[in-house]
C-alpha cells in the first residue's frame, strides 16, 4: 500500500494515499477564536471552508515549528457516523510517498491513542499508520462539522 509519510514530533507516521486529496504548502489560516486546541484554523480550498487540525496538538504535543517541508494535507475524512468532509491536517516534515507491504504491518500492542494503527519497521526506523476515521473525537467532530 502507498503511504504519505510525515512526522509528528520526532516520530514517522503514514497516511494511506487513497485518503489524500491534495498536499499543499503551509499557508496562512484563519484563526478560530475559542476553538479546541487541536484546531489550527480554517483554510479556503477552492472556495470551500475547510478546518485544519494540527497533528502535533491532536497528539498531545506542542505545535511544531514551521519547517520548509511542513504541509497541509487535505484528506477525505469519513466519520464513524458515515458522513464525509474535507479536512486539513497540518503535518511536519512531509517526506513523500512510500510503498509499505501489508505483510510488514503488525499491531502496535498499544491502544492509548485510538487513531494510531499498525506499525512497520524499515531502514528509517519505525513507522506507524494514522487511522484517519479515528482521528477526531466525537466532541471535535460536532464542533467542526455542524449539520
Amino acid at each position: 500500500m502507498k503511504l504519505l509519510i510525515f512526522h509528528i514530533g520526532a516520530d514517522r507516521y503514514g497516511l494511506r494515499l487513497r485518503d489524500v486529496v491534495r498536499v499543499l504548502p503551509l499557508l496562512e489560516l484563519k484563526h478560530l477564536p475559542l476553538a479546541p486546541d487541536a484546531v489550527a484554523g480554517l483554510m479556503d480550498f477552492h472556495g470551500q471552508s475547510v478546518p485544519v487540525i494540527d497533528l502535533c496538538r491532536a497528539s498531545g504535543l506542542p505545535s511544531g515549528a514551521d519547517h520548509f517541508d511542513t504541509r497541509i494535507i487535505v484528506v477525505d475524512y469519513h466519520s464513524p457516523e458515515g458522513t464525509a468532509h474535507l479536512l486539513g491536517l497540518r503535518a511536519e516534515r512531509v517526506l513523500g510517498v512510500q510503498e509499505v507491504a501489508e505483510a510488514q504491518l503488525a499491531d502496535s500492542g498499544v491502544t492509548a491513542a485510538p487513531f494510531l494503527g499498525q506499525v512497520a519497521s524499515d531502514a528509517g526506523g519505525m513507522l506507524q499508520l494514522v487511522e484517519l476515521e479515528q482521528l477526531l473525537p466525537a466532541s471535535l467532530r460536532a464542533t467542526l462539522f455542524q449539520t
